[in-house]
């Protein structure tokens, strides 16, 4: 009773009251909380003792637990290759190389790919002056991933870090198999010159500028050797590789460093020809540098001719523009042969022209082709009156009527021309070019005249061989009436000069004319009756055999029905021949 009451008695705590419940004035973050812990340092753990072996069994059992936690983590995740590495360096710093070269061959297995861990290897047995096992592996990574260029450059350093410099220009000579980046076969050209072999650093820039043919490498050659005084080698550098890139590729950083090679020689017109050269084949937006270094060139060593020429150089690039923009300004040809013909040798004027006559007009109508005729009338001229060359003139006349249009008086005028200079063979050849272009009737017939004519041993043949020939190729001509004109002129001239087989070859393939009708339209497209005309069908043609039986027979039952009829008519004359 007592116990209850005293129990009663006891107060219990209350709890406090706040009296102010508005936020406090300054606030306090987790941020703030975490940051003043750390700079007291209130959570940092002490570090692990120091572990001291003071007998073999310690250390060994100390090696067992090492290993067992790195065979623990590698088994988790084979796949995590630093954790190969670290156990295998652990081993290494054990003096443990063969359990350190076992960790790596597994690793190897699990990704040979990864380019770090041939490294590592590798490195650990140079460390380790294992030389020969160094080899292997640096072997084996070449052949394993021969495009990861830190392999090639290791190999090759350490084999001259070892004074094998035989054993590392073998290694370069396979590397260079693989035809690698620019800079590897730099490495190798440097490597060479370290020990003066200049020669086999010229083979291998030989081999360098054809695996990579950039004009920038080709400079590089070039200078190489102008840099060891070889200047003839260094010029013929510059020359090849300006028939190496050709006028389709050209670039005027390669002129530039030619030009200014020749002007280090002292050889001043050289530079002249190679930047007009350059110039001429360049246009003007892609030789703006060319241009500027050839200013430069001659106000240092040129005179009066040659700021002219940079004048002259400067309306040339104005119309090699204008031509380039419209290659059928005829206008601005003519201007620019001006321009040639004032100043430039024969070659250039003529280079000029070729390029101007070659601009054919597109449509084949008169109207278009006033202008360009000019260019050809003036090229004959320039070649007859500046250049004094007969031959060549009677070449651009000739080449002119090839191109014309509506010129076939001009193919008569020119085949003639070559009769007249008994020219034989050419007019024959002309007589062939001119039917691969038409294969008109009359051109056939004056061929195998011409043949006949000829006066030539066996003209008679090949006459008649021009009328077989003609003959065939006209067999789908779709007018008729050129075929039996080519026939008619084939029989007379069989008649003339052939024997009776031959005459009877041609009478077997002259047609039969037939009369037929068709529908005529009148101009509104109504039916306006019917017309009578003539076809002819020739024996040759495949299709008309059954209308030639037909016809066969046909005259055949008319010559029965006359003979009938006749016999009617005098039936005496029937008894008569019966009875004689």
């Amino acid at each position: 009773m007592a116990a209850s009451t005293a129990a009663g008695k006891q107060r219990i705590p209350k709890v406090a009251k706040v009296k102010n419940k508005a936020p406090a004035e300054v606030q306090i973050t987790a941020e703030q909380l975490l940051r003043e812990a750390k700079e007291r340092e209130l959570e940092l753990l002490p570090p692990p003792p120091q572990q001291k072996i003071t007998d073999e069994e310690e250390l060994n059992d100390y090696k067992l637990r090492k290993r067992k936690t790195f065979e623990d983590n590698i088994r988790k995740n084979r796949t995590v290759i630093s954790n190969w590495i670290k156990y295998a360096q652990w081993e290494e710093s054990l003096k443990e190389i063969q359990r350190a070269r076992s960790i790596y061959e597994r690793a190897l297995d699990v990704d040979y790919r990864n380019i770090t861990l041939w490294l590592k290897y590798a490195e650990m047995e140079m460390k380790n002056r294992q030389v020969n096992h160094a080899r292997n592996i640096w072997d084996r990574a070449i052949t394993t991933l021969p495009r990861v260029n830190q392999f090639w450059y290791k190999y090759t350093y350490m084999e001259e870090m070892l004074g094998n410099v035989a054993g590392a220009r073998q290694v370069f000579e396979r590397w260079m198999e693989w035809q690698p980046e620019e800079q590897a076969w730099h490495s190798y050209i440097n490597f060479e010159l370290r020990y003066k072999e200049v020669d086999r650093a010229r083979t291998i820039y030989e081999r360098f500028v054809l695996v990579h043919p950039d004009v920038k490498n080709w400079i590089k050659y070039a200078r190489f050797e102008e840099k060891h005084a070889y200047f003839a080698h260094a010029r013929k550098v510059y020359e090849r590789a300006v028939e190496f890139f050709g006028d389709e590729h050209m670039d005027e950083r390669l002129y530039v460093a030619f030009a200014k090679f020749e002007e280090n020689q002292k050889e001043f017109e050289r530079v002249r020809v190679i930047y007009k050269y350059a110039l001429d084949r360049i246009s003007k937006q892609e030789a703006q540098e060319l241009f500027k270094n050839y200013t430069i060139f001659e106000k240092k060593f040129g005179d009066r001719r040659g700021i002219e020429d940079i004048i002259v150089s400067k309306r040339r690039f104005q119309y090699e523009e204008e031509v380039k923009a419209n290659p059928h300004n005829y206008d601005a040809w003519f201007d620019y042969l001006r321009l040639v013909e004032s100043d430039a040798e024969a070659e250039t004027v003529r280079e000029v022209y070729e390029r101007a006559i070659a601009n054919v007009p597109p449509i084949q109508e008169k109207r278009h082709w006033k202008r360009y005729i000019y260019l050809w009338v003036n090229y004959a001229l320039y070649e007859e009156l500046e250049a004094k060359d007969p031959e060549r003139t009677r070449q651009v006349y000739q080449a002119s009527l090839e191109l014309i249009p509506h010129k076939k008086v001009l193919w008569k005028s020119y085949i003639d021309f070559e009769i007249e200079q008994e020219e034989t063979e050419r007019t024959r050849n002309l007589y062939r070019r001119l039917l691969q272009r038409t294969q008109h009737v009359k051109v056939w017939i004056s061929f195998a005249q011409f043949e006949l004519s000829s006066g030539k041993e066996g003209s008679l043949a090949k006459c008649r061989q021009i009328y077989e020939e003609a003959n065939k190729t006209m067999r789908n001509c779709e007018e008729k009436e050129e075929r039996l004109m080519l026939l008619e002129s084939w029989r007379s001239f069989e008649d003339e000069f052939g024997t009776t087989s031959d005459k009877e070859r041609v009478d077997k393939l002259m047609p039969e004319k037939v009369k037929k009708r068709r529908k005529v339209q009148a101009d509104d497209g109504s039916d306006a009756g019917w017309e009578e005309y003539y076809d002819y069908i020739f024996p040759e043609d495949a299709a008309n055999q059954p209308n030639l039986k037909l016809l066969a027979m046909a005259k055949l039952w008319k010559k029965q029905q006359q003979e009938k009829e006749a016999a009617e008519q005098d039936p005496d004359k029937d008894i008569d021949e019966s009875e004689s």
